[in-house]
């Protein structure tokens, strides 16, 4: 039987560097029968955005999003999971596939159930920091799988979905 023990937590918690870095954390993670203790602190981004797993469990992950000043994504859907955004720090624009906008920032939430079509702008300044919170549809399948709008698998991590290397600031952190 697992106990609860107590260890110390790690500096920063490692950054995913692709779906399949990020699966493999989820499912290390989702082995654990006891609750798990995590602190939210990262990096900042200068440049691009970083996904730290914190926890997982079969059904749910959570993990610390940061995005540089103005960084993006491109519009997709989630096929099995339904999540939710917490803005820790910084502000986006959401928008939807009719061109429907909202702003959002610090302390707003965003619930975007499985097959809402979104995308997100973060807002020059300071660097976006959100708080996601995944829970499976269907834990026996691909949690992570996303479509574009024609409904084609769309890899998060693709430069399709605007991503660029991330350079980490050495003395800007969110915590």
């Amino acid at each position: 039987m697992e106990t609860l023990e107590k260890k110390s937590a790690p500096q920063f918690a490692p950054i995913a560097n692709s779906a399949a870095e990020w699966r493999q954390e989820m499912d290390r993670m989702a082995q654990s029968k006891v609750p798990s203790f995590f602190h939210i602190r990262g990096k900042l981004p200068l440049q691009g955005r970083t996904n730290s797993v914190l926890a997982a469990s079969r059904y749910m992950n959570v993990v610390l999003k940061t995005y540089a000043s103005g960084g993006e994504n491109e519009i997709h859907a989630h096929s099995n999971e339904d999540h939710l955004f917490v803005v820790m720090q910084g502000a986006a624009t959401f928008h939807g596939p009719r061109g429907e906008t909202r702003d959002v920032a610090r302390n707003d939430c965003v619930l975007v159930p499985a097959f809402a079509y979104y995308w997100f702008l973060a807002k020059e300044g300071e660097p976006l920091v959100m708080l996601r919170v995944g829970a499976a549809i269907d834990p026996d399948s691909d949690i992570l799988a996303r479509v574009d709008t024609e409904g084609k698998p769309f890899d998060g991590y693709s430069e399709k979905n605007k991503e660029k290397p991330y350079i980490l600031s050495e003395e800007k952190w969110f915590e």
